[in-house]
């Protein structure tokens, strides 16, 4: 592996979240409806029938190209990428080339080395194809329901060194797609789809080797497998004293290996030209400043913001700001525990600890849990928390039940009776009951043995279920003693 340098681009295809087709009014959610259902003579390729730019998936482009850091072209044309496949009826592609719409920009990793920028050769827009669908019968069939769906192609410079970086430059794309809100990034549903580019050559010669496009990636597991299968692929072939043939295969994700599919098309094959249906595209500034206007914070800044908080460790920021949804709950939440008197960082500890344990136990999504479990409740238990009402032990048994019910807090302590147990005559009675039960611990207690009386705390605490303060108890302990040697 060592003789061989690695050269690898990917080609990522996002569908754009739009309510209608990239050319027609035909609706874009098709993922639950009957085949070819959601069709008409514009997405199906009919003569005569002519197109209309989506304007909402154009300035979502926009939107993806200002948050990779692109620079968005005023001016450009919609091209007709020209090959056959039964899933594009018209035979025909409405795509870009020559002239996309955001030029440049970045993906950023984070390398033990410090942040690495991936550059961006492109974003462009285009439409998707129908789906191919194969029978049990042996006969193929199509559905074109999918086709005309607003798509961006984002394509990276070949600088990725290898399938765990390829891997990671997906999953940051992915977030800021999602992020940002112009894709679901649904896998499963084809949403989001990886081509890889993949090269292999010599160490120390500067040009590089036959380029491999692999399809059929819908997974980050996936893309990391297929290129590293590749790579072995590649090096046994060189190794042998063979050539690398430039061409597609395709990933079997079952047997785990790529297949060979046809030989690499250029772009003089597509024989793109403008298509003479669809006007020039221009974007004027205002355009542009109102996708910027609209972008949130981006998932960097506000990892780094998170990092900055007092007690909030740069892992749990990294966790916070994973995906948008939790980083609005935390911040939330810690808004909600500073008006309570509490941090923070007290809101990182239980959203990071116990609701995703909880979230990861049940499968359930954090926006479906938020409605049981709002950003105030979590307050109102640390605040009881705080406030020495209730012990952590209590506090986690606390969370869960409102976790599940979405009954309050303070509602969930006072019905079920667990406040703390203070110093009194229960207290005092369970203490004495630990000393009769234990009358080892109490002699090594006496015999000098001081740390002895942690063993009767935790008796005593394990009898109160957790609802009595540990100070207290060591107290009632203490004057139980005194009591019985007096």
């Amino acid at each position: 592996m060592t003789d061989y340098l690695v050269t690898i681009g990917l080609e990522v295809h996002a569908q754009i979240l739009t309510s209608s087709k990239m050319f027609c009014g035909c609706s874009a959610d098709y993922a639950d409806a009957a085949p070819n259902t959601h069709v008409c003579p514009t997405c199906l390729g009919l003569p005569g029938a002519l197109p209309v730019i989506n304007r909402r998936a154009i300035e979502h482009a926009i939107s993806t190209g200002l948050a990779l850091g692109s620079r968005i072209q005023h001016d450009t044309i919609i091209s007709r990428k020209n090959y056959f496949y039964a899933d594009l009826p018209s035979g025909y592609q409405r795509s870009q080339y020559d002239d996309p719409l955001c030029v440049g920009g970045w993906v950023e990793l984070d390398d033990a080395s410090g942040p690495r920028r991936i550059g961006l050769t492109r974003v462009h827009i285009e439409e998707d194809t129908g789906k191919l669908i194969h029978g049990d019968d042996g006969a193929s069939y199509v559905d074109f329901n999918r086709a005309g769906v607003p798509l961006m192609e984002i394509v990276s410079e070949p600088q990725i060194a290898s399938p765990d970086e390829a891997r990671r430059y997906f999953q940051k794309l992915r977030q800021i797609l999602v992020w940002i809100g112009v894709s679901t990034g649904d896998m499963e549903r084809g949403a989001l789809r990886c081509d890889a580019n993949i090269s292999l050559r010599p160490a120390g010669q500067r040009e590089f080797g036959a380029k491999v496009e692999i399809k059929n990636m819908n997974s980050f597991r996936a893309l990391e497998r297929a290129l590293q299968y590749e790579i072995e692929r590649q090096t046994a072939v060189l190794r042998a004293g063979m050539r690398v043939r430039q061409e597609t295969r395709g990933w079997d994700e079952a047997r785990g290996v790529t297949d060979a599919q046809r030989t690499k098309e250029g772009s003089a094959d597509y024989r793109y030209f403008p298509d003479p249906d669809i006007p020039p595209l221009r974007v004027d500034d205002t355009v542009i400043a109102e996708c910027s206007a609209r972008l949130p914070e981006l998932p960097d800044a506000r990892r780094a913001r998170f990092a900055a908080i007092a007690g909030v460790s740069a892992m749990d920021a990294e966790t916070l700001a994973a995906d948008r949804g939790r980083a609005d709950y935390f911040e939330a939440t810690a808004a909600a525990c500073e008006a309570s008197g509490a941090t923070p960082r007290d809101a990182a500890v239980w959203i990071t600890g116990e609701l995703l344990r909880l979230l990861n136990d049940t499968g359930e999504d954090l926006a479906s849990a938020a409605r049981r479990l709002p950003p105030t409740a979590i307050a109102e238990l640390v605040q009881l928390l705080g406030s020495g009402a209730i012990t952590r032990t209590t506090a986690k048994e606390v969370f869960e039940l409102a976790f599940r019910s979405g009954a309050a807090p303070r509602v969930i302590v006072e019905e079920r009776g667990l406040a703390v147990i203070g110093a009194g005559d229960v207290l005092a009675r369970l203490a004495r009951e630990a000393l009769a039960g234990n009358p080892k611990a109490v002699a090594e207690y006496r015999g000098g043995k001081l740390t002895a009386i942690k063993f009767l705390i935790g008796q005593v605490m394990k009898a109160t279920k957790g609802q009595a303060s540990p100070q207290a108890v060591q107290a009632a302990l203490e004057a139980e003693l005194q009591r019985l040697d007096a």
